[in-house]
């Protein structure tokens, strides 16, 4: 589903990425871990065309999109869930999947229609809220809402950028079942996150990023029992998820 090869990235002169190379298989659900400041979100922001990859190779479904434009990225089937939510605060909850859904919009209200009540089957209080302004959401209700607007673009790749952010133990708990929920749809997901014990927990395989560079990968069972992985980023005070 994607591919990165010797990927290098970074904002002016500063080059934060360094000949990353990681794929994702589709169904899969991959996870990417790292500290802040690893590169995580430049990463992303290079897979969806909100910055310019200098150097390396970027192919989603075997298309290299590292010359695309973003809007062009997402009509590729790639949609990203940014990390803030970054919804429309002052537009409803039913408008702000209008829009997620406009790369679609030319198979007709029928068809839109279909993708919004699947995104309020997905995520109920949605339904209860979808003539509320966004920005009125709680947290967790405006992190629901940026997934579903994401998913209205029916995405074969969808990537998520830090979702358990500022949520609430329990609400970061129902946003993983979600997750998990995604892939039994045939969803494929990258999923960036720093709650690592939660993420390797429901991923089929991660990537550890540091300062720039992947430094481990493998399945997330190894990830998991990795005495490096242990210190580094699963300390005993990560609380159960």
């Amino acid at each position: 589903m994607l591919k990165i090869k010797n990927l290098e990235a970074g904002y002016g002169k500063l080059r934060v990425l360094k000949r990353i190379s990681l794929h994702v298989n589709p169904g899969e659900i991959v996870t990417l871990i790292g500290a802040n400041g690893a590169g995580k979100t430049t990463l992303l922001s290079a897979v969806t065309g909100l910055i310019r990859a200098t150097a390396g190779e970027i192919a989603l479904k075997g298309e290299n999109i590292e010359r695309l434009k973003a809007e062009d990225v997402v009509f590729r089937g790639c949609s990203l869930v940014p990390e803030g939510r970054q919804v429309f605060a002052t537009m409803s909850v039913r408008e702000n999947l209008v829009l997620g859904g406009y790369v679609q919009h030319h198979l007709g209200r029928a068809q839109m229609q279909e993708g919004i009540e699947y995104i309020y089957d997905l995520f109920p209080v949605l339904r209860e809220r979808r003539n509320q302004l966004a920005g009125t959401l709680s947290g967790g209700e405006q992190q629901m809402l940026a997934m579903g607007r994401a998913l209205m673009a029916k995405p074969a790749l969808i990537m998520l950028d830090e979702p358990s952010t500022g949520l609430a133990p329990l609400i970061v708990k129902n946003i993983f079942q979600i997750i998990t929920r995604l892939r039994e749809s045939g969803n494929t997901v990258l999923l960036i996150e720093q709650n690592a014990k939660a993420a390797l927990r429901v991923a089929d395989r991660g990537y550890v990023l540091e300062t720039g560079k992947i430094i481990l990968e493998g399945p997330s069972e190894d990830l998991l029992a990795n005495r490096d992985v242990q210190r580094a980023y699963l300390g005993r005070d990560v609380k159960e998820n």
